[in-house]
């Protein structure tokens, strides 16, 4: 199995931690008018916002985060990380079509939803089809299972429950008065999900490399040393 670089658990870990402290200092720059529980994340870094570059940066910074994790998760198999990396990409593409203050706009609930979406299904990817790598990582370890994120139940569990929250949002959208509750919500779980991934990959990992055979015996003790004759021949 490949090892997950330390790093990779920094950045998963940044997700969250961006994305809360970004809707809270951007939140806090708003009017009094603005309503976190009605209104959403995107008017924070829309067009009309107080300072929409906070908010932007670190839907950028949080795009930045999904993308280094995508790369370097090999465990998922390249299916969930392919969508990953789109995930990442759409929340990145997001500031470029910023939401306007009066209205819609097309391309930013295009845009919005590819992210969602992209980020909802990847843990999904991994157990509908592990590569031949994968397999043979799998098949390597100590209980011949993929680290417990990428286990078929719990990759599809997990995919189920950030559609099942992405859809909350949409009937919001559609008529309530929690939209901004049910995409923070949703959008946390999101963030959240990759640092569980990578955490288990780790874990897999060490469990794997302590079952690995340790480094030959060899009869000498120096490079240059002659070889050493068994008692008996």
């Amino acid at each position: 199995m490949r090892a997950v670089p330390s790093w990779a658990v920094v950045t998963a870990a940044a997700a969250p931690v961006l994305l809360v402290a970004g809707w809270t200092v951007a939140g806090a720059r708003q009017p009094p008018g603005y309503d976190p529980i009605r209104d959403t994340i995107s008017e924070l870094a829309g067009e009309g916002a107080t300072d929409s570059w906070l908010m932007a940066g670190c839907l950028v910074l949080l795009g930045c985060c999904y993308l280094g994790t995508a790369l370097v998760l090999h465990a998922a198999g390249l299916p969930s990380r392919f969508l990953l990396a789109l995930g990442g990409t759409a929340t990145i593409a997001l500031i470029a079509f910023p939401r306007p203050q009066v209205g819609g706009s097309p391309a930013h609930g295009t845009v919005a939803t590819v992210a969602v979406l992209a980020l909802s299904l990847w843990p999904a990817g991994s157990a509908l089809r592990l590569p031949r790598a994968v397999r043979r990582d799998v098949a390597a370890t100590p209980a011949g299972t993929p680290p417990w994120a990428f286990r078929r139940p719990v990759a599809l569990a997990a995919t189920a429950l950030l559609l099942l929250l992405f859809g909350w949002f949409v009937v919001e959208v559609t008529g309530g008065s929690r939209t901004g509750l049910a995409e923070r919500v949703a959008a946390l779980a999101v963030a959240l999900w990759p640092l569980a991934a990578i955490l288990s990959a780790r874990r897999a990992h060490r469990h794997w490399s302590a079952r690995q055979p340790g480094p030959p015996v060899t009869d000498r003790a120096r490079p240059d040393a002659p070889p050493v004759t068994p008692v008996g021949d």
